[in-house]
């Protein structure tokens, strides 16, 4: 089957430039689970994968774009498959842990359902992770900003999922509650400006009107972020957590 592949082009930038999912997000899914085999779905280059890895014997990591899988880091608690959301192959009823971060907006919801249905065990744990804009403060945050509003009709429909806190994503089996946690990062300035052209929706208006955005944004932010300077980066993540 096709999917919406925004990221395999950019697969090497990707896997430089994505922030680390933080280690208060890998222990709250541990403790709510039986540590056996962890499914990391939509994974891209394994950054949540490897960190499983630390919890959990064995990580079965899937993703349908061999560039990013190709990209991914190495572990040796942890097999990358390329292969769908929505048909991963797994056994039935096989995994303790099904989570999808920055990934489910993606899917193919309710055939995603079915088949994480499928492979999860009765009473796994199943999450959706996700993360929107970062927050930066003072003139960088003004030029992101500015960038945000060139950048917005760029954005493939999905993204609604990620800026309405997966609300619509709804999962049938009992809710569970989650813990509120913030992904942050230490970042030189060049480290933000590789992640924004990690985004979607940049690599689209790149393809279409080329660099000229994007340079203009590069250049606010030098102006007003010395190149050695280390900043905070705080990503808040949306968490949905359901028992199957």
């Amino acid at each position: 089957m096709s999917f919406p592949d925004h990221f395999s082009a950019i697969a090497a930038r990707y896997a430089t430039f994505r922030p680390t999912y933080p280690a208060a997000l890998v222990d709250a899914l541990a403790n709510l689970t039986t540590a056996g085999m962890a499914w990391d779905i939509g994974c891209g280059n394994g950054q949540l994968a490897v960190a499983l890895a630390d919890k959990f014997p064995r990580v079965i990591a899937t993703d349908p774009s061999q560039a990013q899988l190709a990209a991914a880091i190495q572990h040796p608690r942890v097999e990358y498959l390329c292969t769908p959301a929505e048909a991963s192959g797994l056994p039935d009823a096989s995994v303790d842990l099904a989570v999808a971060a920055q990934a489910a907006h993606w899917f193919d919801w309710q055939r995603f359902v079915a088949e994480v249905g499928r492979v999860a065990k009765p009473g796994a744990m199943i999450a959706l992770v996700s993360y929107g804009n970062l927050d930066l403060d003072g003139a960088v945050g003004e030029a992101v900003d500015r960038y945000r509003h060139i950048v917005e009709p760029y954005w493939p429909p999905e993204r609604v999922h990620v800026d309405n806190g997966y609300r619509d994503l709804v999962l049938p089996w009992p809710a569970v509650s989650a813990p509120v946690i913030d992904m942050t990062a230490e970042w030189k300035r060049d480290e933000p400006l590789g992640y924004i052209q990690t985004w979607s929706a940049t690599a689209k208006l790149v393809a279409s009107e080329g660099m000229d955005a994007v340079d203009a944004l590069c250049a606010d932010v030098a102006h007003a972020w010395p190149l050695d300077d280390l900043r905070t980066i705080r990503w808040p993540l949306t968490i949905r957590l359901a028992r199957r």
